[in-house]
């Protein structure tokens, strides 16, 4: 592969105006498509197989308009200075009424002066309008629509706030002032870390190249498949980090070989060579720890992988054609623009670390035994992680769903934001509906008697006569863990001639958490195993790929501990800028200090991202330990000059990720700021804590044990070696020779 890699990294330099045109060309043109004709995003979190979605697939069958999915949608109609019962007031809601149903798609307007319309203060109010017809991929134009045409009751000192309970808030999450912070912090570390200004802007050129790309592809796929809301921002995050990351690699190595005198061409063609298989192997852990999560039996969350590995593809691909294409467009002049008191080294820019992983080579049982400690202390909080439903009580409270959802919960109560649908398939067709049949009375009682349902709404056949439905107004909000108590109660009662299934967000994010928790073990052990697995391709050594595997699972402990920490102890909450629910007092500790829910899915895909993340700097760092060791065959001697060589890139690589991760913690949705701190976290501990001293104690410890191969192994591995040996100046073979059964008795 490096031979590959090699020549198409050389082929880049001499044609760097065609591919830095060609790539150019790709990003506007996706970037355009995707802004002339974007493709919608999807809400869609059905679970094939669950009680829940059995409910809402009953709900779609002859229930009449407004029962299907994103059928119906709320307005929240808010007086604050006087009753909505007064004459003016409720000619303003009629006139608003009027307005909506004259609108496409409209098939009915309930009134909130009907029974259950209103709350008893008579201050706050819902109009209910459903839908039919519609377009579900474009459910937020529609709710945008029909919040307009109540223009009429806000000009009468109404409040009216869209609001779509039970389902989750049905727009795309939107990007910009993250980027930009991410983008000038990384900007700050790469001065620091080269100090010229043009070295500096080739990692973030080539990242923003691959970025505009990805999300191009991301927002045209959506005419094709379902796209979840998060995709954008998660494809943002990591693509903007590894894009960067990966050009840091290769232009460090790059200035170094023009250090020592390397043609620039031939320059490029060796860093292509073995930076860049690197680059590709980091890259492709990545894209199979996010591939695994399709086996999650989660929808979304196995779109949401897929789907944010395509950015990581197009880090890879301008890592190892854009950055090369540039490097020999500019040749020396990569050191232009040169700063003063920046980027200033020894003769070498690595006798600190090196000299770390010296004194770490004289004592590892020492830094083995600290560094375990620490770590232990720092993964210990995970034991206390809470996961559960993520409401829009947890929303930034300059959001329409936030607000909608505290005017709901001050008139009807916390359990009205997450109504159960209760959907009963019967046993025999319903022909005579006069009188009511019993079985919909009795499924009434039954459900009414559940501790926990504040209110059941009357009972409704279908057109068919073969199921009957109704709404279960639970006395708990959605994030509740009583709530879920509530569904299960539910799920369990025996009406004589029906069988009960319930629906609605609780019950589905119930499930979705049920269905994660067991297919989590296959999802981990996949992507541990097939990541060990393309590093024993990478480097012949299976305790290597073990122990690294093992490294990675050590850092997702420091993880969610800190995540256990911030969100489900509550121990600064607040300052990561999420805003206190509903109840939480205006004191300033209570404001800065309460529990947040997790939600199920969000531990599995941290899981993912950060397994894929963490083996990037594994790779780099084996990879120079073991050039080194090819080279004069001392390991602890190999293991120093490893760290010494990588230690700085890394560190400014860890930096700049970090720095991308904590700019987004500044976003104002709740899912964003929990995978910012658990990203941040993870990485920074795994750049220090563990490959500065877990990593290199555990290498002098195992000695040439690091790089032991079987015999028979050996024979069946493919040569996929990412370092590129030919491409360097070796001639000791006698080492690499020794490798193959080393340590063995």
């Amino acid at each position: 592969m490096s031979g590959l890699l090699g020549r198409i990294g050389g082929w880049c330099a001499r044609h760097g105006v065609i591919v830095l045109s060609v790539w150019i060309l790709l990003a506007a043109g996706l970037t355009a498509g995707s802004l002339l004709f974007p493709g919608p995003v999807s809400n869609n979190v059905s679970i094939p197989g669950t009680d829940a979605q059995r409910a809402h697939d009953l709900m779609s069958e002859g229930f009449g308009p407004g029962y299907d999915a994103g059928g119906t949608i709320q307005l929240v109609l808010y007086s604050g200075d006087g009753l909505l019962t007064t004459e003016a007031r409720e000619e303003a809601v009629e006139q608003a009424m009027d307005d909506i149903r004259r609108l496409p798609h409209v098939a009915e307007v309930l009134s909130p002066y009907r029974m259950g319309g209103m709350a008893a203060n008579r201050q706050i109010g819902m109009i209910t309008v459903k839908l039919e017809g519609h377009d579900n991929t474009k459910l937020a134009e529609t709710t945008k629509t029909i919040s307009a045409a109540a223009e009429p009751v806000r000009a009468a000192g109404v409040e009216a706030v869209p609001a779509n309970a039970g389902t989750p808030a049905d727009k795309e999450i939107k990007t910009g002032a993250s980027e930009i912070i991410g983008v000038v912090c990384a900007m700050l570390v790469l001065l620091f870390a080269f100090g010229t200004l043009v070295a500096a802007m080739i990692p973030i050129f080539a990242a923003l190249v691959s970025i505009a790309t990805g999300l191009g592809v991301i927002g045209l796929l959506g005419h094709l498949v379902d796209v979840p809301k998060q995709a954008s921002i998660m494809a943002t995050m990591i693509g903007l980090g590894v894009g960067i990351d990966y050009a840091l690699f290769l232009l460090s190595r790059h200035r170094k070989l023009l250090a020592d005198g390397v043609p620039v061409r031939e320059a490029v063609r060796r860093v292509s060579a073995s930076s860049g298989g690197a680059v590709v192997f980091a890259g492709g852990t990545v894209v199979i720890a996010l591939s695994a999560l399709m086996l999650a039996g989660f929808p979304m969350l196995r779109t949401l992988g897929w789907i944010t590995g395509i950015s990581v593809i197009c880090a890879v691909l301008t890592s190892v054609t854009l950055v090369p294409a540039l490097l020999g467009l500019l040749g020396h002049k990569v050191n232009a623009l040169r700063l003063p008191f920046m980027g200033r080294r020894g003769n070498d820019g690595s006798s600190g670390w090196a000299g770390l992983g010296n004194w770490v080579a004289r004592r590892p049982w020492s830094v083995l035994a600290l560094s375990v400690a620490v770590l232990a202390a720092l993964a210990a909080p995970a034991l206390a992680l809470k996961l559960g439903p993520l409401d829009d009580g947890f929303g930034d409270r300059g959001t329409d769903s936030r607000r909608a959802y505290e005017l709901i919960e001050a008139g009807f109560g916390p359990g009205m934001n997450g109504p159960l649908v209760v959907v009963a398939e019967l046993e025999e067709k319903v022909t005579d509906r006069e009188p009511e049949p019993a079985v919909l009375q009795a499924l009434k009682d039954g459900v009414g008697d559940v501790d926990g349902v504040r209110f059941v709404g009357d009972p409704l056949l279908n057109s068919a006569g073969t199921a009957v439905l109704l709404q279960a107004v639970p006395e708990y909000a959605p994030s509740d863990p009583r709530a879920l108590d509530v569904v299960e109660d539910v799920r369990a009662l025996r009406i004589e001639g029906a069988s009960v299934h319930v629906g609605g967000k609780v019950a589905g994010m119930a499930d979705a958490g049920d269905t994660i928790a067991e297919r989590t073990p296959l999802v981990v052990g996949v992507v541990v195993l097939l990541s060990a697995l393309l590093l024993l391709l990478a480097f012949r050594s299976p305790i290597v790929a073990i122990k690294a595997a093992l490294m990675n699972l050590i850092s997702l402990g420091a993880a969610f501990g800190a995540l256990s920490l911030v969100f489900s102890l509550g121990l600064g909450s607040g300052l990561v800028g999420m805003d206190p629910p509903v109840g939480v007092d205006d004191s300033y500790l209570s404001t800065l200090f309460f529990s947040v829910p997790i939600d199920s899915y969000i531990p599995l895909m941290l899981f993912a991202v950060l397994f894929g993340l963490s083996m990037d700097y594994e790779v780099f760092l084996l990879t120079a330990v073991r050039q080194s060791y090819l080279k004069h065959g001392d390991n602890s001697r190999a293991v120093a000059e490893g760290l010494g060589t990588t230690g700085r890139v890394i560190t400014s690589a860890a930096l700049i990720m970090v720095s991308v991760f904590v700019a987004f913690i500044a976003y104002p949705d709740p899912m964003v700021k929990i995978f910012g701190v658990g990203l941040a976290v993870a990485i920074a501990v795994d750049a220090t804590i563990i490959r500065g001293f877990l990593v290199p104690a555990t290498m002098v410890l195992l000695g040439r044990y690091n790089w032991w191969c079987p015999r028979w192994l050996d024979r069946i591995l493919p040569n996929l070696s990412v370092e590129g040996h030919d491409e360097e100046s070796m001639t000791e073979e006698e080492p690499r020779r020794e490798l193959v059964g080393a340590g063995r008795s």
